[in-house]
């Protein structure tokens, strides 16, 4: 191919390269990011229902769900449900967030469709035989344990539990031991036939698959699907007042989670926040968090900062794991860094520096097929709208000063702030 041609068809590429986005007839929305001679494809059904959409005698039910599905449909097995994937060296997995639940498959682009069917074969046909679901309650049960084994991660579910008391919001995802054995097939087919609207789940694809073809194939095996009523809206989130909870527990090591309620998804001041949450603590060696309480004190072996969005309010959150006797000068560490952020402004060079670390970080996160096609479906559900790489660095670049300043004052308030500690 000469240069030019070669030029050309680079062009037309990458106008190809962008989203395909469309709407099933039965209100399904799909979204497709083609690319050029990838060696896998990836595929996923996003739905609009997660633990928070759970009743109060249903805390589980969603990820329950999510584990049951691959029990057996009205044609497979559960062996044959698996091994249809796994024959070809194929991934299919699954998983449960507060809003969301996500099945989907990677595999290689000749076997795109196959996961695609069997992804529609157990989101439409499953039977919840009682045999199996009983299993899997005991399954659930072993995981809720070795989740409590792990404080590192059980102290981000009390903490939400903590900010969000006596709300679906603050419910642990994973459900308690005893709100998952007295889960049954009946209550698996209330909750789908509440939650599981066409109106309320992305098909998202990424992979060297033709536009015409993904969207022949999403009808072929989810047009069956019907519309429905609208699936009733979720109760609003209200934050409790700032609390400082000590909790004692038998550990080597004492656990500190920091935070405060944070913004939502369609917050104007949501893309300061996470870019002002990586440049506390992000996954970079120079984060802030990291250089002046690891690097220059000695202590904290693991602290981080994060920042999670929901469709109605968010948290912002510091941990920390150290040694019991340095966890008070710990948490006064953190507290200043904080105050530093709130009361000196940023520079251009920093924020400059931010935003760049940020985009790196970013795009390199995009690379992976399976995570962009996971972000395009959470996306839709969450924004109603995917971005191109381009515009969301257009969106990091035109963050200022004042902004990231408000946002400090605003979410690192002291007064706002509440504490669990595991010692």
């Amino acid at each position: 191919m000469g240069v030019l041609r070669q030029r050309i068809r680079s062009l037309i590429f990458a106008h190809l390269m962008e989203f395909f986005r469309d709407t099933l007839p039965n209100g399904i929305r799909i979204v497709l990011k083609p690319t050029e001679n990838g060696q896998t494809a990836h595929f996923g059904l996003t739905i609009n229902a997660g633990s928070r959409d759970e009743l109060e005698h249903e805390q589980g039910l969603a990820h329950f769900i999510e584990h049951s599905l691959f029990k057996g449909t009205r044609k497979r097995k559960a062996f044959h449900i698996l091994s249809r994937m796994d024959s070809v060296g194929a991934e299919l997995n699954a998983y449960t967030t507060k809003e969301e639940t996500v099945i989907y498959a990677s595999s290689l682009p000749q076997h795109f469709e196959r996961g695609m069917e069997v992804i529609a074969d157990i989101t439409l046909n499953s039977t919840f035989p009682e045999k199996e679901i009983a299993k899997e309650r005991d399954v659930i049960v072993d995981e809720i344990q070795s989740y409590q084994d792990s404080p590192a991660e059980s102290i981000f579910d009390d903490f939400e539990e903590m900010l969000f008391a006596n709300q679906p919001l603050g419910r642990n995802i994973l459900g308690t031991i005893e709100s998952v054995r007295g889960l049954s097939s009946g209550d698996i087919r209330n909750f789908i036939g509440r939650r599981y609207r066409p109106s309320d789940m992305v098909l998202s694809a990424v992979g060297p698959i033709e536009m015409k073809r993904f969207r022949l194939l999403c009808e072929k095996y989810f047009s069956e699907l019907t519309p429905g009523d609208a699936v009733a809206p979720r109760d609003q989130a209200v934050a409790s007042q700032p609390l400082r909870k000590l909790i004692e527990m038998d550990t080597f090591q004492a656990h500190l989670l920091l935070g405060t309620e944070a913004y939502r998804y369609h917050h104007p001041l949501q893309p300061a926040l996470v870019l002002l949450s990586n440049y506390l603590g992000g996954p970079a060696m120079n984060s802030r968090l990291n250089m002046n309480i690891r690097e220059r004190h000695g202590i904290a072996y693991n602290i981080e900062a994060s920042y999670q969005p929901y469709a109605d309010t968010g948290i912002f959150s510091i941990y920390l794991g150290t040694d019991k006797k340095l966890m008070r000068k710990s948490e006064s560490l953190v507290r200043k860094e904080l105050d530093r952020l709130r009361k000196n402004i940023l520079s251009t060079t920093a924020l400059h520096r931010a935003k760049q670390q940020f985009k790196g970080q970013f795009a390199l996160a995009q690379e992976g097929g399976a995570n962009l096609m996971l972000a395009l479906g959470k996306s839709i559900i969450a924004r109603e709208e995917v971005r191109t790489t381009a515009e969301i660095f257009e969106i990091i670049d035109a963050i200022t000063v004042s902004e990231i300043i408000e946002v400090a004052n605003d979410c690192f308030n002291p007064d706002k702030l509440s504490v669990l500690i595991y010692q």
